[in-house]
């Protein structure tokens, strides 16, 4: 996936159907369905926006709360050896293990997200 669109903290895909000729989308990483289409980077910006708007008017008519994404939270499996590991390591330092891994994943996307805007990736 490539190009993202962001609106109300809203995150959305940008793909092109050939066969159809539009661009089209949906709102990613949230459980419910939401499309959206335009013929052009200006109307698939204001579809997604759209889209975006009617969703939340929708869940507020139906008294339900709105999907939110990347809540800040997902499920890691290390396997256990890791998971030993790195809870071993948390132990002996007196943090917990989210910190741990918060931690690990904040360094590796800062090395690796300067690499690859360098051209390194």
């Amino acid at each position: 996936m490539g190009t993202m669109l962001e609106y109300k903290g809203y995150l959305g895909s940008v793909e092109y159907s050939d066969e159809d000729e539009v661009l089209h989308g949906r709102l990613e990483f949230i459980r419910d369905l939401v499309t959206y289409e335009g013929k052009d980077a200006k109307g698939i910006k204001a579809a997604f926006q759209e889209a975006v708007d009617d969703y939340l008017e929708l869940c507020e008519a139906e008294g339900r709360k709105p999907d939110v994404p990347l809540k800040g939270s997902f499920n890691v499996r290390p396997g256990r050896e890791l998971h030993r590991r790195a809870m071993l390591y948390a132990r002996r330092r007196g943090i917990n293990l989210n910190t741990v891994v918060s931690d690990a994943l904040r360094r590796y996307l800062e090395r690796n997200e300067h690499a690859a805007t360098d051209g390194r990736s």
